[in-house]
């Protein structure tokens, strides 16, 4: 299996050559050559490990490297550190089913793949001989952040630096990041939104005198984001597990169609569920769910996509996202697989803001329908759900819950609500939404309350912030981002 830029250039690349890059060297992201077909029915699927199921998937995917590698990949990535031993279980609360990916060590499902990408570059380092170290770049709209400082974190031959934007996410999420140990991490806050510390990133992976600048130090730039490929294919594990986990458990029938609605950012979650069903899952449609800042909505309903538009800060702040990079690949895809046409719109895109996908030639785009909630309906799903069968939602999930909700009512086919955080990561909006009262500007005494009234402890990830030391605290602005990975190395 080789890998190709999604704007052209004629060179592929090996898995672990695309893994070690991070990005193409002309802004594209790296797409398989094709979507392989899963090569073992989901009847033997229904009674394998997540482990198991993981590597049945990524073999067809990571194909340079060994099964003892990639197993070894696997072992060391889904471990002890997941508090439930099924990794990514499903469970029935009330009518509604929930995959269930924040039971990692950060409780954001950003754990389910950045905990394997730390093994997969280390192992592709080793296999193309290269001795340089390895500088992780990553911007994150909340989640990512301290999902990828965890996972690399003292890993030997890498230094990590995250850009989130300041005051655009929770008080939680901030703090994960600006506490997190590693004499090789390091935590920017910067003034502008998630779109901006992106696309600076993204600048900075193409700027050949920067590049320059960190091989003549030993550096060479690589990525955490979804835009690594390492990070996407890992994700497409679960949405074959649960859709196995669904018959293993007799909610569904062998080939029956299962839907997946997903609170949708960056696109990526969203993305692995389609490559997923391309490898022969028997998926229907895949119910995108934004929040208002609902770019993809529109884009889904009107073929055009359109960033010029005021950015707005929500309860779900990993969703607060105007340009969401993944959603290239899957345009790339619906041309077919036609790098020129994708590039030109891409260039739209950078040059006007917009871009339109005509009539017939997004072939994929029918699979998807986008909904979106407002911070009203948000707020009102994690009371009903709550108050219905007493589950406690985050808001992104709750987004997802609500266009669950909402497209149900024209199609019963069983559909799997994506929950993508935990609930101890958004406490005020959660309270909020459940008992105002309980609201506070004391984080670890709205975690017992929210304990609570959810039944669930207070996890790990939250217990130990209230006596961690803040380890960084550097903000600049977008213009300095620059001068902050200069210094860095």
């Amino acid at each position: 299996m080789n890998y190709v830029s999604t704007r052209g250039g004629t060179k592929k690349y090996s898995a672990s050559e695309a893994v070690i890059r991070g990005l193409a060297d002309d802004g594209g992201l790296f797409v398989p050559e094709y979507i392989p077909s899963l090569d073992i029915p989901v009847s033997m699927l229904a009674g394998m490990s997540y482990k198991e199921t993981a590597y049945e998937v990524m073999k067809l995917f990571f194909t340079d490297y060994s099964e003892e590698e990639l197993k070894r990949c696997i072992d060391n990535a889904y471990d002890s550190k997941f508090d439930t031993g099924v990794i990514a279980p499903v469970v029935k609360r009330g009518d509604s089913f929930y995959l269930e990916l924040f039971h990692g060590r950060t409780i954001a499902f950003k754990d389910m793949a950045l905990s394997i990408l730390p093994h997969l570059l280390t192992c592709a380092l080793h296999k193309n001989n290269i001795k340089d170290k390895v500088l992780i770049m990553t911007a994150t709209s909340g989640d990512t952040g301290k999902a990828a400082l965890e996972a690399f974190a003292d890993i030997e031959g890498t230094k990590i630096i995250v850009f989130y934007p300041k005051g655009g996410v929770s008080r939680i999420q901030e703090r994960q990041m600006v506490t997190q140990k590693g004499s090789n991490t390091k935590v920017v806050g910067v003034t502008g939104n998630f779109d901006d510390c992106q696309s600076a990133v993204k600048r900075m992976f193409s700027d050949p005198a920067l590049g320059e600048e960190l091989a003549a130090r030993g550096y060479r730039f690589s990525s955490a984001n979804s835009i690594n490929i390492g990070r996407l294919i890992p994700q497409i594990v679960y949405y074959v597990y649960s859709y196995a986990q669904m018959v293993d458990r007799g909610y569904i029938q062998e080939n029956d169609k299962l839907n997946f609605t997903v609170p949708t950012g960056n696109f990526g979650n969203i993305l692995a569920a389609f490559y997923a069903r391309q490898m022969g899952i028997p998926i229907g449609k895949l119910i995108c769910a934004s929040n208002v800042n609902k770019v993809l909505y529109d884009f889904f309903q009107t073929g055009t996509y359109d960033k010029n538009r005021d950015f707005i800060l929500t309860s779900s702040p990993s969703m607060d996202i105007l340009i969401s990079s993944n959603l290239e690949r899957l345009i790339y895809h619906s041309l077919g697989d036609d790098a020129a046409a994708n590039a030109a719109l891409m260039n739209d895109l950078a040059q006007k803001g917009s871009y339109t996908v005509a009539g017939t030639s997004g072939k994929y785009l029918d699979v998807f329908e986008g909904i979106y909630a407002t911070e009203e309906q948000v707020s009102d799903t994690i009371r009903s759900v709550y108050e219905s069968c007493g589950y406690v939602i985050d808001t992104h999930t709750a987004v997802a819950a609500y266009a669950d909700g909402i497209y149900r009512q024209k199609d019963d086919t069983a559909s799997v609500i994506v929950s993508t955080a935990s609930p101890y990561k958004f406490m005020s909006s959660v309270l909020g939404a459940i008992d105002a009262g309980l609201v506070s500007d004391d984080d670890f005494a709205m975690a017992e309350e929210l304990s609570k009234l959810s039944k669930v402890p207070v996890p790990a990830a939250v217990t130990k912030l209230k006596d961690a030391a803040i380890l960084h605290d550097t903000v600049c602005t977008v213009e300095g981002m620059k001068e902050q990975v200069r210094g860095f190395i």
